[in-house]
């Protein structure tokens, strides 16, 4: 965060300060919410959940270290009062990034947004100091938070952008306009509150809207492999740039493969060079996600050997996102249950087919949420290619929808014991503690509403010397 006084702060948000002392404190650190995270020099932002009042923590965070709070009311420590926190941090964020000299680079699609905001993080890394959002801060007050993290010799800043709704993309682009922006793909999640395809790509395509046009340096990475992003073209005045595996795309992929590990390989072909590329990653849909990086890579000045040498040692920075475990008698967990979607659920089983070829494979997966009148259809079609990819076995966790997975399996043809509807997590994790053996490989996988990660956590823990994993966070969409 750019050092601020409380005058400054007091003028971008047009707030009122209250029991500042003298000599007045300077903000130096950055914005946090929790007033555990506070540091020396910290700004604490006040805010009303759910099931606490960041007011009643205002005087815990000062006395950790916070110069200021941002509050609604007066706190008896240091603040500016404003009418709408959420309304100040964005004020912040705003004047903050308009006065560093450093490129904003935004992302959003239906799948895949935290991988590859990862990807292009540890990229652009190599060439300047880098800030990214962290895990899937990427609504309304986790990207100022991001953009405050922000300071002098920042030259990326690297923002994730979600959305709920029409006009959610356009309002997050204006906190922090970005140069670069990249649409990955339009797919099928939160199908239940967007109503088609067609109005989510509406919703994505705003963030190609808000850049500068091509004179200005503004550009447009989009997918050239998905048909209604390719047609966001014509949303923008940017200059654009199309990645995937499609002949015209400018930063391509050629003879794309897996690994008898389960991770990709291939040829990038990028404007002005070309390397081969064999990733850490498992799972073939990190092909466009890396792709996507690379073109915003090769925009800020990056060659090919240099983009194909970091996507060769880029690991996962957010957590249960195809994390694996390898325990210590040989049985591999693959936790990839941060949330689910048609799209990605499809991809994280054919991962878990290649990862297990010539062993037993195991597929936990719970409820795809927020499909709306697709969801019998999504869940029985996920439960079917289950059968289709000779996964070994079906454990469908949870309520109407986990049991739509399981009709869709023994519809498409499996019997026996193949595969199984239990009722929680609890249940699924006894029914693997007494059936796993060692060698095979499973795959947890379902929405966050659902906490499947728990499976996970609790089969990686079951025997000494397994990977610890760390602790949950709250999704943000």
């Amino acid at each position: 965060m750019i050092p601020l006084t409380v005058p400054e702060i007091v003028a971008v948000v047009q707030g009122t300060p209250h029991d500042i002392p003298d000599p007045p404190p300077r903000v130096t650190g950055p914005a946090v919410v929790d007033s555990r995270e506070a540091t020396p020099g910290a700004l604490f932002a006040a805010l009303a959940g759910e099931n606490t009042d960041g007011h009643d923590h205002a005087a815990s965070a000062v006395e950790a270290g916070a110069a200021l709070v941002l509050a609604t009311r007066p706190v008896g420590v240091p603040a500016v009062v404003v009418d709408d926190v959420t309304e100040a941090l964005a004020a912040l964020a705003r004047h903050s990034v308009a006065a560093l000299d450093c490129t904003v680079v935004a992302l959003t699609g239906s799948v895949g947004k935290t991988s590859t905001k990862d990807l292009i993080a540890q990229l652009l890394e190599r060439i300047g100091t880098t800030v990214w959002t962290p895990g899937s801060f990427n609504n309304e007050i986790g990207m100022p938070l991001t953009a405050l993290r922000a300071g002098p010799d920042t030259r990326h800043l690297v923002l994730e952008m979600g959305a709920r709704g029409l006009g959610h993309i356009r309002e997050l682009a204006a906190l922090t306009p970005p140069r670069i922006g990249a649409v990955l793909n339009v797919g099928s999640a939160h199908l239940g509150e967007f109503g088609s395809r067609e109005v989510i790509a509406q919703a994505k395509g705003e963030l190609v809207e808000a850049l500068p046009d091509e004179a200005a340096g503004g550009v447009a990475v989009l997918n050239a492999d998905d048909p209604l992003v390719r047609a966001m073209a014509v949303r923008t005045g940017a200059r654009v740039l199309l990645f995937g595996e499609a002949a015209d795309a400018g930063v391509r992929a050629e003879n794309v493969r897996l690994t008898a590990e389960g991770t990709p390989a291939f040829r990038l072909i990028t404007p002005t060079g070309c390397a081969d590329v064999t990733m850490r990653l498992y799972g073939e849909h990190h092909v466009s996600n890396a792709l996507a990086a690379a073109a915003v890579a090769h925009e800020l000045g990056m060659p090919a050997a240099a983009i194909a040498e970091a996507l060769a040692v880029a690991g996962p920075l957010s957590k249960w996102r195809m994390d694996v475990t390898e325990r210590a008698d040989g049985v591999t967990i693959v936790n990839d249950a941060y949330n689910a979607n048609p799209e990605s659920m499809r991809a994280a089983l054919r991962a878990l087919a290649a990862m297990g070829e010539g062993r037993r494979t195991w597929a936990v997966l719970g409820e795809m949420a927020e499909l709306g009148d697709d969801a019998l259809a999504e869940h029985d079609a996920i439960g079917r290619l289950a059968v289709r990819l000779n996964v070994s076995k079906l454990v469908s966790v949870g309520g109407r929808e986990a049991a739509w997975l399981d009709m869709g399996a023994k519809n498409e043809g499996s019997w026996g014991e193949e595969s199984v509807h239990v009722s929680d997590a609890r249940a699924a994790v006894d029914l693997l503690r007494d059936e796993l053996r060692p060698g095979d490989v499973v795959l947890v996988k379902a929405s966050r509403s659902v906490g499947l990660e728990q499976v996970a956590i609790r089969l990686a823990g079951d025997v000494p010397g397994a990977a610890a994993t760390p602790d949950g966070e709250v999704a943000a969409r």
